[in-house]
């Protein structure tokens, strides 16, 4: 992205207020923040978005605008820094959201990078040892090479099969393995890189750059941020191997809609068999520091707490365990690349990366391949048989969209897990960014209604990149002080199940964008879950907590407030956009299944109401949302859809 001279100074501006010299350590400017900044922006497909960053910029450094945010008639650029905080604290704190978002969206980009990014020079930040955190692990230089050989695109091409898949992960690899296995000819395509061990150095920069979805990475007001893989293998190479199955109350549900399957031993047996392949155990789950303040904390409140099952073999638990969401360095992760894909490879699937999907081609009502781009732009025909549509729940109804369909539930019904975290600082050291990602989870308010809506309770491994989605920015100071505890920091998250609904709608261009905001029964049960949390890290011990607001909410327990106040705290804040800090791994239900074209927009059997022989294997197919962490309903659903499709074409 290309900025004149003023958009470029303000920025540089914008990111030195945001991240100033301090102590030694580098301004955002001095360690390369505009540029990462700008280098990550690109990646986004959405012109508009774009542009609208570059007009603000455009406008940032004008006596008017610093006007605006009780700056005086000077330039931004011209303030000293305390009044430049006082002008971005302005718009955090604005009465309307759209300024609210603008912040919100600088205040994450300026920090990730400056928490992510190494000297200009190569060295180590000077600011990791700062807050007492290690850095990138490095290579594994025991690590084997890379087992999967995908083709190689140098020119247009035109290839054929059976069946061609959109999408490598949990949905995709999974249908790839069954169908593969059932001897049809498969073709898999994947927008991101192939990545293996010997890539995985614990990089928050790297990790990110390679395997996440560039865009949309929340919605356009900042109601909530969007973590999606995007690599072969998908978000189960990034997630973090928490394995459970589909609860029995929500299958029960799911079937209501009209998908008796789910009710039936057609997806227990699903379930059986993904849970055999992946090698869910519970022998890997010893508790890190952060579960056990959690275990604690319930314990003593005499709370529900269990162990978590997790799809890894000879995972080390410890310092290791916590860099999953950068990759498995020890191979332990058993993702589709390790497991269903490997399969399908070795029965002949052909698997191409870097490779965009355009459109599916129709053809006399009927799914006859794919249309596909590579990243240098070579053009990939596709025609086969049938088509699976696996490229999650932002892509999966972009994807239909582009193709021609037209079931007016296309990117409707979009359920998410927005999860919120209450931060605890405790005397004795931690070290969050270790042990086991997720060991333990508690459920005492997973039903809140009576008919399965609530929160489930985890804990995640805490790294700078993790903190910085959640934690308020009042000023430069401020940030590092805080910064600064994060040895002795835990945090629990509070995972909301939604009832109600956003959507993902898709632009002229093509393009995905989110529509999400909680309803008021859905932010009724994530205050619970927040006021559950403050309980539980209280009960553990704790001896401050606080928010994920963008105001300063927290309480010193037994000596400066209580937790009545630390809730009159977060209400007076608010709930809403760029007022509490919402983040979802898991998007679910844009595409579901379901009894009639009128409430779905597949059959029972995951195929399209609108094309025959186009199947959808991912978590749009969900008619609501999992209530625990989907990865297994994923797999189970393509297990039990590609298994008929298989039937089909067989």
């Amino acid at each position: 992205m290309e900025l004149d001279d003023r958009q470029r100074g303000a920025l540089e501006a914008i990111c030195d207020t945001i991240c100033p010299e301090a102590d030694g350590l580098p301004t955002a400017t001095e360690l390369g923040v505009p540029d990462a900044l700008l280098e990550a922006i690109d990646r986004n497909p959405r012109e508009p978005e774009r542009k609208q960053l570059a007009q603000l910029l455009s406008l940032w450094d004008t006596p008017l605008l610093t006007a605006l945010g009780g700056g005086g008639l000077k330039r931004f650029t011209e303030l000293p820094r305390d009044a430049r905080e006082r002008v971005l604290l302005s718009w955090c704190d604005s009465r309307l959201p759209q300024r609210r978002a603008a912040f919100q969206a600088l205040r994450k980009g300026a920090l990730l990078f400056y928490w992510m990014l190494s000297m200009p020079d190569g060295s180590r930040h000077p600011g990791w040892d700062d807050i007492g955190y290690p850095g990138p692990l490095g290579p594994n230089e025991g690590a084997p090479p890379k087992a999967l050989a995908p083709l190689s695109i140098d020119r247009d091409t035109t290839l054929d099969c059976d069946v061609v898949i959109v999408g490598s992960g949990a949905g995709g690899g999974t249908a790839a393995g069954v169908l593969a296995a059932a001897g049809l000819d498969v073709v898999v395509l994947e927008a991101g890189g192939y990545y293996d061990d010997e890539d995985f150095d614990g990089s928050e920069l790297t990790g990110i750059r390679k395997l996440y979805a560039g865009a949309p990475t929340s919605s356009p007001d900042q109601s909530v941020a969007l973590l999606a893989g995007s690599c072969l293998g998908g978000g189960t190479v990034i997630n973090y191997s928490t394995s459970f199955r589909t609860p029995d109350a929500v299958r029960e549900e799911w079937a209501d809609h009209g998908v008796h399957a789910f009710r039936d031993r057609e997806y227990g047996d699903s379930l059986d068999a993904v849970c055999d392949r992946l090698g869910v155990n519970q022998e890997h789950s010893s508790p890190s520091a952060r579960d056990r303040t959690m275990r604690d904390g319930c314990m003593a409140l005499g709370w529900h707490v269990d162990a978590i099952s997790r799809n890894v073999r000879g995972c080390d638990q410890g310092e290791t365990c916590g860099y999953c969401p950068f990759g498995c360095r020890l191979g332990a992760k058993q993702s589709t690349v390790k497991t269903w894909l490997a399969d399908a490879a070795g029965a002949g699937t052909r698997i191409l990366v870097g490779t965009r999907a355009d459109k599916v081609i129709i053809e006399s009502g009927a799914a006859r391949g794919v249309e596909a781009r590579t990243d240098a732009g070579h053009r990939v025909t596709i025609r086969s048989r049938a088509v699976v549509a696996a490229c999650g729940s932002i892509q999966t109804p972009a994807l239909l969209r582009r193709s021609g369909l037209a079931n007016a539930n296309i990117g409707r019904h979009l359920h998410l897990h927005p999860v919120t975290v209450v931060w605890a600082l405790f005397d004795d050291e931690l070290r969050p960014w270790e042990g086991t990602m997720q060991a333990l989870y508690s459920d005492e308010h997973a039903d809140l209604d009576g008919k399965g809506h609530g929160v489930k309770y985890e804990t995640a491994a805490l790294h700078p990149h993790v903190n910085i989605g959640f934690w308020p920015w009042r000023s430069s100071r401020q940030h590092h002080e805080l910064m600064r505890t994060t040895p002795n920091l835990g945090g629990i998250g509070a995972l909301l199940r939604d009832r109600d609904s956003g959507e993902v709608r898709v632009r002229r261009d093509g393009q995905p964008v989110v529509r999400y905001k909680l309803s008021d029964f859905d932010r009724g049960n994530l205050r619970t879950g927040f006021d559950g949390a403050a309980q539980i890290l209280e009960a553990a011990g704790a001896k401050r907590i606080f928010s994920s607001h963008s105001a300063w909410v927290s309480y010193d327990p037994g000596v400066d407030g209580d937790r009545a106040r630390f809730m009159r705290d977060a209400d007076r804040c608010g709930w809403g956009p760029g007022q509490c800090s919402l983040v979802s791994f898991h998007i679910m239900g844009t595409a579901r299944m379901g009894s009639t074209p009128s409430t779905s927009v597949c059959t029972p059997a995951g195929e399209t109401w609108d094309a025959r022989d186009l199947v959808v294997c991912d978590a749009s197919a969900f008619p609501s949302a999992s209530g625990v962490n989907p990865m297994v309903s994923i797999e189970a659903i393509a297990h039990m859809n590609s298994r008929a499709l298989a039937a089909r074409l067989s």
